[in-house]
């Protein structure tokens, strides 16, 4: 990075951040860790409370828009700023982890249904209630 140049930067107490905007002048896209390192030098604080939006570059010109939010401290960063879906993956699976898996147990024998049939007699099978009734009509003419 060889020229940088500070576009905008506001300090928003309600969120406890500094928003800023710089245009980077280099030979390539400056990458996301080159970046975090230079602003955490930059503005003397962690590399933790840095949150970079994006760093956007325009074909053929060799400057490049960084957009970035310091935060006063990483418990305030993680409360603000949603996570991405990588990190709510991870969460998810060492909260799987760290709970205890229970074990669910399957009985091996189905319940013995409760019927007055003896064993030899065939279960008689009911037949819908309109089928009934075209009996009877029949039966009756």
């Amino acid at each position: 990075m060889k020229e940088v140049k500070t576009i905008f930067q506001k300090e928003n107490p309600l969120f406890k951040r500094k928003e800023i905007q710089l245009i980077v002048e280099a030979e390539s896209t400056p990458s996301y860790i080159d970046t975090l390192k230079f602003l955490s030098e930059k503005f003397s604080t962690k590399s933790e409370n840095i949150r970079i939006k994006n760093i956007l570059g325009k074909f053929g010109v060799k400057e490049f828009t960084i957009t970035a939010k310091i935060y006063d401290s990483e418990k305030d960063k993680n409360e603000i700023e949603p996570k991405s879906k990588k990190e709510q993956a991870a969460a998810e699976k060492s909260k799987q982890e760290e709970a205890p898996q229970e074990k669910l147990e399957i009985p091996t024998e189905q319940p013995k249904s409760e019927s007055t049939e003896e064993p030899g007699e065939k279960p008689t099978e009911e037949k819908p209630a309109e089928e009934n009734k075209l009996e009877e009509e029949k039966q009756n003419a």
